[in-house]
């Protein structure tokens, strides 16, 4: 061979190689760089060519995918109640992308995890059709349709969960929306979105997770915690030493109660709850001071963002507030914020013998005979201690028996529960915001907590508590959990 040949086919050899090089790159090391681009629309054709995989709810699917054979799209997902599970399931949409459960698990939804892939040969080897996997949720139906329905046409979210595993019985949020209006590419689908999207109800807005309010008095029992925690106070029925008229720290403003009758000069810790003294809990915060409020806070889960997988927001305990502002931190005003969910775990800690475990959304991964995750019980921290614990249990059960929240007693069961009404707005303007957190023991061994907010249930401010308005439909949650 002369040198000339030579030398062009040593040139064509390395062209091949650099060319196998390069497909064994872009086929290998950048296949999940291409596949997720956002410019990549085979993608998304690909994601609807076949059946997604379902989400599970108490054994049944609520989500479904429709053949409808279009020229690049040949599935189009849907879903059942789709109002009620919407903020368990999110959307997924042929245009505007996903979000949630949706979202978060769609590699095995969509069948694209490699932990599906022995499962996706041995298919494609036998000549089953493609399909996903299946989410299988912690979500109780049940429990579920008392708090839709329950909240019905209010503005505002429940949670509840099993205290013994962070496993969450229901996650609710209204107003809701229909995720199947615009899961395909159509001018309607369009059109429902922008509908939606600019409504300003905020109908897609998660509240359960990712809508912080002041908590108001239901953050009492983070602050009785911390006082007995310290030391400051041993027993429900120590008396606290309050004023009548208890004066803010460094101010001239007096901190006023709900009811100007209400009975709380040297009020003992269980009285004050039952009444619900601002003036006694804003006196003990202001006393324990921010650091230690923080702190137990904290334990709580306050100032770190949970997933269940989905992300929730951090609820909010404040550091450097002045004394008068750390009284109205101590009562769930001032700067003090929190999800439903946050204070479903303050419940849930405490029905629990101060034991707080991770909430968890997703029980398991995987197709019918081909689980790939199972999740594991975890516990956050030990929020309180357990004789901490059963005070303030003792201080809750005496609320829903002789205090503010008796609209939630349930016969046959142990019920405990703390009613909250949170001014907010400019000057406290808004129409507050109704709250009660509470648990339920049965007989047979099972525990529900549950947090309801809500948020505008009342043209008159007045009318407007947490005992009248949130307690009925955190009893509805926990009898439908208990099975009463």
């Amino acid at each position: 061979m002369n040198k000339p040949i030579r030398r062009v086919s040593i040139f064509c050899l390395v062209l091949i190689l650099a060319l196998m090089l390069r497909v064994n790159w872009v086929q290998g090391v950048q296949a999940s760089t291409w596949a997720n681009n956002p410019h990549n629309d085979r993608t998304k054709y690909d994601k609807y060519a076949y059946p997604r995989g379902n989400i599970i709810v108490g054994g049944q699917a609520v989500t479904k995918s429709d053949f409808v054979n279009g020229l690049r799209y040949k599935y189009k997902r849907s879903w059942v109640d789709g109002p009620m599970y919407a903020p368990v399931t999110g959307y997924s949409s042929q245009t505007y992308d996903a979000s949630q459960l949706e979202k978060l698990e769609d590699g095995i939804l969509s069948g694209t995890d490699s932990r599906l892939f022995f499962r996706n040969t041995l298919d494609m080897l036998t000549g089953k059709p493609k399909q996903g996997g299946d989410v299988v949720t912690t979500i109780d139906p049940k429990v579920q349709k008392a708090g839709f329905e329950g909240l019905g046409n209010k503005k505002g979210a429940a949670v509840a969960i099993d205290p013994k595993t962070g496993a969450i019985l229901g996650l609710v949020s209204t107003p809701s929306y229909d995720p199947g209006t615009f899961a395909g590419g159509t001018k309607d689908d369009e059109k429902a979105w922008t509908a939606l999207d600019s409504d300003p109800n905020k109908p897609m807005l998660n509240r359960a997770l990712r809508e912080t309010y002041p908590p108001g008095s239901t953050f009492k029992l983070v602050t009785a915690a911390t006082a007995f925690e310290t030391g400051k106070y041993q027993s429900p029925s120590d008396v606290t030493d309050t004023p009548d008229q208890y004066i803010l720290p460094g101010t001239s403003t007096p901190l006023i109660n709900a009811s100007p009758t209400e009975d709380c000069g040297n009020a003992t810790v269980q009285h004050a709850m039952d009444l619900s003294c601002n003036t006694v809990f804003g006196k003990m915060g202001a006393e324990l001071g921010g650091d230690k409020l923080r702190a137990q806070a904290e334990k709580f889960g306050f100032n770190k963002e949970v997933t269940i997988p989905i992300r929730a927001d951090a609820s909010h305990f404040p550091s450097g507030s002045k004394p008068d502002g750390t009284a109205m931190d101590a009562i769930g005003q001032h700067d003090t914020r929190a999800t439903p969910l946050q204070m479903a775990m303050v419940a849930a800690a405490i029905a629990n013998n101060g034991s707080l475990m991770e909430p968890y959304l997703v029980a398991q991964e995987g197709s019918a005979g081909n689980v790939i995750s199972t999740h594991t019980e975890h516990q956050l921290s030990q929020a309180v201690s357990p004789a901490t614990a059963q005070k303030l249990q003792q201080l809750m059960e005496s609320v829903v028996q002789h205090g503010t929240g008796t609209n939630a007693k349930i016969p046959g069961v142990t019920v405990g529960g703390k009613t909250g009404t949170a001014q907010h707005g400019q000057d406290n303007s808004g129409l507050p915001f109704a709250w009660f957190v509470s648990y339920a023991k049965g007989q047979d061994g099972k525990q529900v907590a549950v947090a309801v907010v809500v948020e505008d249930g009342s043209s008159e401010a007045q009318q407007i508590s947490g005992g009248s308005l949130a307690a009925p439909i955190a009893k509805a949650m926990m009898q439908a959990a208990l099975g009463k």
